[in-house]
């Protein structure tokens, strides 16, 4: 395996199997700090189990995940919680509380996990916010966004607490082309102003080719390509050949 040192995630031979269905078969792939790899693949190839592993919602039945060079496989939870705080989630869903407004969705995390005081934690809310074009809009509810605004609200969500490494599942999903372009182009911000590494998982290939550097090709629980898309356009699997064909 690759020097840890310089690697942000990576998966070395990690297979997964649900009863009799084996979901992934010891994939292997590495992130170097400040990537962006995108994971493509069809429905049912283990993309959002991939993501999952990551989280350490599901375990691996074989092989090591690493996130900033710990080995999260059979952690307690204690400790994958404190790996956790190095990472954003952008959930299908944006994932945020329907009771509360858009501020205090952002003040939750920070109120909870950091010693920020309240003016600190205004000024956050405020900056992250103003980052996704959300400033003017935080006394709303979610109820109140368009899908696209909730979107960029989960964006935020996942970005307040400053991670090195963010997570984003389907995160084009439900969005029009222009939509789905500015979640893409927030993306390509973060990592350009936070140097931040970015694994997405998603179908739309047009937005993957916009902002990946590297591109992870699932099919049938194995790993058919990785690497640039010029590396995939030229691997020898005709699956992977064709996903980052499409647009």
């Amino acid at each position: 395996m690759t020097d840890m040192r310089q690697i942000a995630v990576a998966f070395e031979n990690v297979s997964k199997a649900f009863g009799t269905k084996q979901v992934l078969r010891k994939v292997s792939f590495a992130v170097k700090p400040g990537e962006i790899v995108c994971v493509l693949g069809r429905s049912g190839t283990g993309k959002s189990v991939t993501l999952k592993l990551l989280i350490a919602l599901l375990q691996p039945d074989g092989g090591k995940i690493w996130i900033d060079q710990d080995d999260i496989t059979g952690m307690k939870e204690a400790q994958i919680s404190n790996v956790r705080r190095k990472m954003g989630f952008l959930f299908q869903d944006a994932a945020l509380f329907d009771s509360l407004t858009l501020y205090e969705n952002l003040a939750l995390p920070l109120q909870r996990l950091t010693k920020k005081s309240p003016g600190e934690i205004d000024s956050t809310v405020d900056s992250v916010l103003r980052q996704v074009g959300l400033v003017g809009d935080k006394r709303k509810r979610p109820a109140e966004l368009s899908g696209g605004m909730r979107k960029r609200a989960g964006l935020a969500r996942a970005l307040v607490l400053d991670p090195k490494i963010l997570l984003a599942d389907e995160p084009s999903s439900g969005l029009d082309r222009i939509t789905a372009s500015e979640i893409d182009a927030l993306f390509l911000k973060q990592r350009a102003e936070r140097n931040t590494t970015i694994v997405i998982v998603t179908h739309d290939v047009h937005g993957a080719r916009t902002v990946g550097d590297k591109f992870a090709v699932l099919d049938r629980g194995e790993l058919v390509a990785f690497g640039t898309a010029a590396e995939v356009m030229n691997s020898e699997n005709e699956t992977a050949r064709r996903l980052i064909g499409e647009e």
